[in-house]
């Protein structure tokens, strides 16, 4: 028997009724969560977040997973970094960032003042990817390096190609943008814009860093044993080391650790919607291992093992599973306390937001062998041995107040006697506590950061496409939550809200590039800034709603032009099916 194969299946039929005590969700009712985020892979200087259900602002940390309706804002002398899948976006000082839309077909960004460097390594035929400016929205046909720069008035944006080919949208037209131009938009929202095209502005400081940062992807050797789109891999090279074992295959093992350290126990938690309990690590490379693959004891200390490489692996919020059970708080001493160990290979991962059995099959194909019976249920999860729980310093113990607050765990871990945490029972893969506002901005003390002018928030962004609602406020969502501990409300839930609650539906700050039909007076359509330019094609109404891709076809696409410095690894391409193995490179 191929006991490997076996153990996957058992763990898959055994672990379902433990998650939040056999209160399943109904997949067929809700819609999954994105597979990937941006995370917050760079910050320098003083850069500030707002949470998109929230109207504070605080201290941005590193590894946080931005998405829909998360906003940025760097002061003077910042920089900041978000990727996302295969592409990253640089923000320069005095900028105002934010996702309108992030799913698993689009990005769509609000750039409100300042600069944004974009490098896209890979855009499907089906994915859009939008810049939306208060002068034009901005859609990126192809793969390529992109910059767009929003002055502080808002009437002035430019759009550089370095390569690829890109696509400006405003009153009702449009004029594309080709490599080695520079396009600028003068003309606001309600204004009659004026467009101009010319060889593209030189290469500053800023973009030279931006440029050093890409090729710390191009050349990054963990490409060999991860997908691309496992994010956060480039910053496995400076940190860790790749090693081979029989029964792993490649596993990574972190360098420079503190004697003790475990996974998921340097870092703090954090509610995220849609996701949850969200851990969110201290480590300048704490993200792919804590989001991907699993962690094993090997030897002498932990490694982590990313799995089988696919095309889009899935991004989940923390591979790990929290214990308890009855009496549980009374064996530790400490009152309420929550405590967790990372999932091992072969040991599935069952989310606690809610999601189809599809999603569920593909969040755990890169670490289970057998993700088939994904859906059975009725087996008792207690006759299980999880392979880490036993592991030296595996099982972290913290305080209620502490988990809820995003304190920093290592400074707060309660020791408990082997023998008490061996009688814990494993109790799901997402803890039964509700979230404050602390939990939400991820910060244990709420102070006031750095934002930028209200003249800046409050600006409407041109949109090509129309974004999904903002997120529903995390105050009208709170009494809610509390009914459910530790479980994110479900599209029907939350739609309720948005409908019946005061204040629940906050308005967008956008406006379409493409008028209604409608509309009595339509605003005047670009016009060329001066003699020689072509003239700006019309969009029809109905186009406004999604970008239009002209790319060539698949077999007659040209490849990205290699950048200054760039490695170009062989045999890459796109592959949107999660469940086909992809060959490292």
């Amino acid at each position: 028997m191929d006991t490997t194969r076996s153990l996957g299946s058992l763990l898959l039929l055994a672990v379902l009724p433990a998650f939040q005590g056999g209160d399943r969700p109904t997949p067929p009712a809700d819609r999954d969560p994105p597979s990937r985020v941006g995370r917050l892979s760079y910050l320098s200087g003083s850069v500030s977040f707002r949470p998109g259900d929230m109207d504070d602002w605080t201290a941005a940390t590193i590894n946080y997973p931005l998405h829909n309706g998360d906003h940025l804002w760097t002061d003077d002398d910042a920089r900041a970094e978000i990727t996302v899948g295969s592409s990253a976006f640089r923000l320069a000082p005095q900028s105002a960032f934010g996702f309108l839309a992030l799913d698993d077909r689009t990005v769509q960004v609000r750039l409100a003042q300042g600069s944004l460097n974009v490098r896209v390594r890979d855009l499907g035929e089906n994915e859009s990817l939008e810049i939306d400016t208060p002068s034009g929205a901005v859609s990126l046909l192809r793969s390529g390096v992109y910059r767009v720069d929003v002055d502080s008035t808002g009437d002035t944006t430019s759009v550089t190609v370095r390569h690829g080919e890109a696509e400006v949208t405003a009153s009702g037209s449009a004029f594309t943008v080709h490599p080695e131009q520079t396009a600028i938009v003068v003309g606001g929202v309600g204004a009659s814009p004026a467009y101009d095209v010319r060889d593209a502005i030189r290469m500053d400081g800023w973009e030279n860093w931006c440029a050093s940062r890409d090729r710390r992807w191009d050349d990054a050797r963990s490409a060999r044993y991860v997908s691309r789109d496992v994010i956060g891999y480039e910053d496995l090279d400076d940190n860790g080391d790749w090693r081979d074992t029989p029964e792993y295959g490649a596993v990574w093992v972190p360098r420079r650790v503190v004697a003790g350290w475990a996974p998921y126990r340097y870092g703090h938690w954090a509610w995220v919607e849609p996701w949850g309990w969200t851990w969110i690590d201290d480590a300048p490379w704490g993200f792919a291992p804590f989001h991907y693959g699993r962690w094993v004891y090997v030897g002498n200390g932990w490694a982590w093992v990313p799995g089988r490489v696919v095309a889009r692996p899935v991004y989940a919020p923390a591979l790990v599973a929290f214990v308890g059970g009855r009496n549980w708080s009374v064996a530790i001493g400490v009152g309420e306390g929550v405590a967790w160990f990372p999932l091992a290979p072969e040991e599935p991962y069952y989310p606690a937001y809610h999601v189809s059995n599809t999603y569920v099959r593909n969040v755990n194909v890169t670490n289970v062998t057998n993700v088939t019976n994904i859906n059975v249920t009725n087996v008792n999860v207690t006759n299980i041995k999880y392979r880490n729980r036993g592991a030296p310093d595996a099982v972290t113990v913290v305080s209620h107040q502490t988990f809820v607050e995003s304190r920093p765990v290592n400074r707060s871990v309660i020791v408990v006697p082997r023998d008490r945490l061996d009688q814990a029972q494993v109790v799901g893969f997402a803890a039964r506590v509700t979230p404050t506002r602390q939990s939400v901005l991820a910060q244990p003390t709420i102070i006031e950061a750095r934002r930028p002018p209200e003249r800046v928030t409050t600006r409407e962004v041109i949109v090509r496409r129309q974004p999904a609602p903002a997120p529903v406020p995390f105050a009208a969502r709170e009494q809610t939550l509390s009914g459910h501990p530790g479980r994110p409300l479900d599209s029907a839930t939350t739609h309720t809200l948005r409908t019946s609650s005061p204040n629940a539906n906050p308005r967008r700050l956008v406006r379409p590039a493409v008028p209604e039909p409608r509309a009595e007076k339509p605003p005047p359509g670009l016009r060329p800034a001066r003699e020689g330019l072509p003239p700006a094609r019309a969009v029809p109404p109905t186009a406004g709603t999604q970008t239009e891709r002209r790319s060539p076809k698949a077999a007659e696409r040209q490849p990205e032009h290699p950048h200054e410095g760039e490695h170009r690894p062989e045999n890459h391409k796109a592959e949107r099916d999660t469940t086909k193995e992809k060959r490292p490179t």
